[in-house]
């Protein structure tokens, strides 16, 4: 049967379009040649924020739709996007002094319609020394303290896509798309797909075809390399080491000492992380880590603001590493615009591009009108649609949740399910699945080996492997240690003890053969060895 919509790529946009259309009512397909949030979107600075530096660039109407957002998605997804403090410090000889910046912070609030998650405060300097002791002294001014939200980007995506595809959407990961299907007129109908396990071919026929694919737009676009390039990526880095080594309470707004960039120091649990890098990239997506010199370029930063700490390479526990798939454009990397951009190809290939994790869902709602405008025109839909109210439907871990926000009251009905659980566990599943901690808790109740740890010494349970396979689409072990548990960032391992635990039991679940599960365990061990290369570059002191 021919679907009205199929959506190629499987990150924030794609599951953002895929969500959008099927609660309008359309049939819908999303191919994604990996796990779902594979790329950009598991892998950016884990913030839905406004944008503040897009101030200074007078980016007005970039900012205004950021914060505009922000309050949706934290409506939607309470449990999922969380108002993080941020301290914006102010040294002797700043290009903006403590007025200046005080004055910016009205406007940001202004822009939320004053609805930020707390109005800003202006703090001294010896307000901040309390407020952030580690942070350096020496020339401190001050600080203004405001508010964004951080995220989980990985589930962000991950829920909007359950979403999707329970509001009728077809979800196929581990599916790449070889080639397109075209009608002798050379208009596109559709797509010819590779699934990644068996290797059978498939033939996915649709009235229009959505081209989400981040960084690899370009490369769906126009594989043979005959149009000028859409997009201009660019690469950035993080890198996590223990929150003993980097106590924050705050978010820290730094500006790197040889260029003035502006990168973050984040609170993560029991983790800081710091990032990110803003670096033009020519290479294959895929392909895309840290090296020795996005490493030297964070530790400088951090040796400035923080150097009581002596943070070095040893410090770090693991990286990441993603692309923006900006728009192309002149001038520095830092300085793109991260505007989003639609183009309908003379074959009727959509492509969006550009964009922030913080609009997908405003971007979503733009292509999908795009898309249905195309379908009107083509005569394929006359009937009205519903309404798509992806702003006030709350997402799969949402539903259910206090509306006083007090996530107390949602760990107290997980305890009540399995009180064997441990609190760390049961806040580990709170903070990770909203509501659906209840549903992960049942699993423990009617099977109490599933309280085993994944990692020794860490909360998370065997229960979740299950549930990643059962409810979330994991079919691979990355898939369940890299973005369902993010064990990968978080273990002093990067989970390769927890490896072997996962295959097992998916082997268990899934049916497959001993030589499948150990494929799984080198695939994990190989996707940790590339995370390291850096390490046998040589990071400058």
């Amino acid at each position: 049967m021919e679907t009205d919509l199929l959506v190629i790529g499987g990150g924030i946009v794609g599951a953002g379009v895929a969500r959008d259309a099927a609660m309008r009512g359309l049939r819908v397909v999303l191919v994604e040649q990996q796990d779902l949030a594979f790329g950009t979107s598991s892998r950016s600075s884990k913030l839905v924020h406004g944008g503040l530096r897009y101030l200074e660039q007078g980016e007005f109407s970039l900012v205004f739709e950021s914060v505009s957002e922000r309050r949706v998605l934290m409506e939607i997804a309470p449990h999922l996007v969380t108002p993080l403090g941020f301290l914006f410090p102010v040294y002797q000889g700043a290009k903006l002094g403590p007025f200046a910046l005080n004055l910016g912070m009205w406007l940001y609030d202004g822009l939320s319609l004053f609805r930020s998650p707390k109005i800003h405060k202006k703090l001294s300097a010896r307000d901040v020394a309390e407020e952030e002791p580690s942070l350096c002294r020496d020339g401190l001014r001050g600080a203004p303290l405001y508010y964004d939200c951080a995220t989980d980007d990985a589930r962000l995506t991950l829920e909007t896509a359950l979403d999707a595809q329970a509001h009728g959407a077809t979800l196929l990961t581990w599916t790449k798309v070889v080639d397109f299907l075209r009608h002798p007129s050379g208009r596109i109908t559709g797509v010819r797909a590779k699934r990644a396990f068996d290797g059978e071919m498939v033939d996915l026929e649709a009235r229009v075809v959505i081209n989400a694919t981040g960084p690899w737009t370009d490369a769906v676009r126009d594989p043979g390399n005959a149009k000028a390039p859409l997009l201009r990526p660019t690469k950035g880095v993080h890198v996590v080491v223990p929150r003993e080594r980097l106590p924050l309470r705050h978010a820290v707004v730094c500006s790197h000492p040889d260029d003035k960039r502006v990168l973050f120091a984040l609170p993560w649990g029991d983790r800081s992380y710091i990032g990110t890098t803003d670096t033009d990239y020519t290479g294959d997506p895929a392909d895309v880590a840290c090296d020795a010199a996005d490493v030297t370029y964070l530790l400088a930063c951090m040796a400035r603001y923080f150097p009581g700490a002596r943070l070095t390479a040893d410090d770090i526990l693991a990286t990441w590493a993603g692309l923006r798939p900006l728009i192309s454009s002149e001038g520095s990397a830092s300085n793109v615009s991260r505007e989003h951009e639609i183009v309908v190809d003379a074959d009727g290939l959509i492509t969006i591009a550009g964009g922030k994790l913080t609009t997908y869902r405003k971007m979503s709602a733009e292509v999908v009108d795009r898309a249905v405008a195309m379908l009107r025109l083509t005569g394929a839909i006359a009937a009205p649609l519903r309404e798509a109210y992806t702003a006030r439907q709350p997402l799969p871990g949402a539903v259910g949740w206090p509306e006083d926000d007090d996530p107390a009251r949602v760990e107290a009905l997980v305890k009540s399910v399995a009180p064997e659980l441990d609190e760390d566990s049961v806040e580990l599943f709170v903070h990770t699945y909203g509501t659906r901690a209840v549903d992960v808790a049942r699993l423990i109740k009617a099977n109490p080996s599933l309280d085993a740890p994944i990692s020794p010494g860490r909360p998370e349970r065997l229960a979740q492997v299950d549930f990643a396979v059962d409810r979330e689409l994991a079919q691979t072990v990355r898939d369940v240690l890299v973005r369902r548990t993010q064990l990968y960032f978080r273990a002093a391992d990067q989970g390769l003890s927890a490896a072997p635990v996962v295959a097992a039991r998916m082997q268990a679940k899934l049916g497959w053969t001993d030589a499948r599960r150990d494929e799984e365990i080198a695939a994990f061990a190989a996707e940790l060895e590339r995370s390291r290369r850096w390490r046998t570059e040589g990071v400058s002191a």
